[in-house]
């Protein structure tokens, strides 16, 4: 397994690396070279040229009009905007002289046991989320919608589109960003930081909530504390894809706040809001902090804490 993307090795104390020299120096540099600030201004100006392109891209191949939240846009919209932000990464890795996989996504590892054990976790994660739910008389499924192959063709569409959203939202806020600032400032305030971010975001859809935005920040911290356990974002990606699909495809319900086409049923949620999580969908109900709650322990078992290795004399 590649080596855990959290913070740079500390130099061997045997042979400390000198301070830099100079008010310049002291400003852009450190004892590891570039400042992680100076870093991230970088990787986003990469991000932001880049992503220009993309959006050219995208306009000249989705017809005028079209809902951003329709399919035809979304797809390739969160196709390009993971190669937006690995893409700009690969260029800092070849700057800072690393591999890129030490940003979190190592491709040695890439679809492996981490990412179907994640899409496991995900989906037990949404099914326990909707069982409570139907247990309360706050859920039913509704009749079936779609029929024959269009089973299959929405089922696959779903599922190779939110393997692409968890690449690209896991790695914008828990891949290069999270590595760069916790050299800066430590792993879990760089994670915190990262999370709030990841829920303010997610406040622009429509149908969401403040409740809803504290389901995002908490699951973000979760996926934050797999990265720590398991060295690199695979799980968290499977993770995030298949709660994604469940909510979006499977189970037929709001999906942060937006009901998506291609669904399996018609399904429908009746309740109290803090039961059903209103119209952000069953992620803001208080179901869904008792889960994450039972999960981030389950991580903790399934994954435990590796002992630091003995220094040698």
């Amino acid at each position: 397994m590649d080596a855990e993307p959290l913070t740079r090795p500390s130099p061997d104390p045997r042979f400390p690396v000198p301070p830099p020299e100079g008010i310049l120096n002291k400003i852009f540099l450190n004892d590891h070279g570039v400042r992680g600030i100076w870093r991230l201004l970088i990787y986003a100006t990469l991000v932001a040229a880049l992503g220009f392109c993309a959006l050219m891209v995208v306009q000249f191949t989705v017809s005028p009009g079209r809902d951003i939240f329709s399919i035809g846009y979304w797809f390739p919209h969160e196709m390009l905007s993971f190669v937006v932000v690995f893409g700009a990464a690969l260029v800092m890795a070849q700057i800072e002289k690393r591999s890129p996989g030490e940003y979190g996504l190592p491709l040695t590892a890439a679809f492996g046991k981490l990412f179907w054990q994640g899409c496991l976790i995900g989906l037990a994660e949404v099914s326990a989320l909707i069982g409570l739910n139907a247990a309360s008389g706050a859920y039913s499924f509704g009749d079936v919608a779609l029929h024959g192959k269009e089973v299959l063709r929405w089922g696959l569409t779903w599922a190779v589109l939110f393997v692409f959203v968890g690449l690209f939202e896991e790695f914008l806020f828990r891949g290069y960003t999270q590595y760069t600032l916790a050299e800066s400032i430590g792993f879990w305030p760089s994670a915190i930081i990262l999370s709030l971010l990841f829920g303010r975001v997610h406040l622009g859809n429509p149908g969401e909530s403040w409740t809803g935005v504290a389901g995002v920040v908490m699951i973000g911290l979760v996926f934050a504390f797999a990265l720590r356990r398991t060295g690199n974002l695979w799980l968290a990606v499977g993770w995030h894809a298949s709660f994604d699909f469940g909510e979006t495809f499977l189970y037929s319900v709001p999906d942060s706040g937006i009901v998506f086409q291609g669904h399996l049923s018609n399904a429908t949620l009746h309740g109290p809001d803090w039961k059903t999580g209103g119209t952000a969908g069953p992620e803001a109900s208080v179901f869904s902090f008792l889960v994450m709650g039972i999960l981030a322990v389950v991580i903790h078992y399934l994954f435990p804490a590796k002992e630091p290795e003995p220094t040698q004399n």
